[in-house]
């Protein structure tokens, strides 16, 4: 799996897209998978730390246990004010719990309110953007994965 830092190098203009609509709300949602295998949505922040996305959690969260449990995620950005002007983006992947003296480090720059919080570090599989076309007539989907890098499709 690839990280921020790496997919960045891969696929600039879709990094710099998806990171400027994650940085333009403070809340998004985040799905993780439940004990059971069932879907559970959250709202989450998401955050960058080293050069690479990071997911933050209060002590002992369901998501944050679930992401201990099975690391599998999906992000959806926040959508906005539902007039499609900024790309939609959902991000997919694989979070690792970051713990030890590297979360004591985190604590100690990012200032979280608990200096027991969770920290994720995000592998990614997958990052989409959806945007409408400029004459309005289609969406223009822009996908990227590890093995097939940049691809972009056309829906009517």
């Amino acid at each position: 799996m690839t990280g921020w830092r790496e997919f960045t190098e891969q696929a600039p203009e879709l990094a710099a897209a998806a990171r400027a609509r994650l940085e333009s709300a403070q809340h998004h949602v985040l799905a993780t998978l439940r004990a059971d295998g069932s879907p559970r949505v959250s709202g989450s922040e998401v955050g960058w730390y080293r050069d690479e996305l990071v997911l933050g959690s209060m002590p002992g969260a369901r998501k944050a246990r679930d992401l201990q449990r099975d690391g599998r995620f999906a992000i959806h950005a926040n959508p906005g004010d539902g007039t499609m002007t900024e790309p939609d983006v959902k991000i997919s992947g694989l979070a690792t719990e970051v713990t030890g003296d590297d979360q004591a480090a985190w604590v100690a720059e990012a200032g979280p309110p608990q200096s027991d919080a969770h920290l994720f570090r995000c592998a990614l599989t997958e990052v989409v953007t959806t945007t409408v076309a400029d004459d309005q007539t289609h969406l223009v989907i822009t996908s990227w994965t590890p093995d097939q890098g940049v691809r972009v499709f056309k829906r009517a």
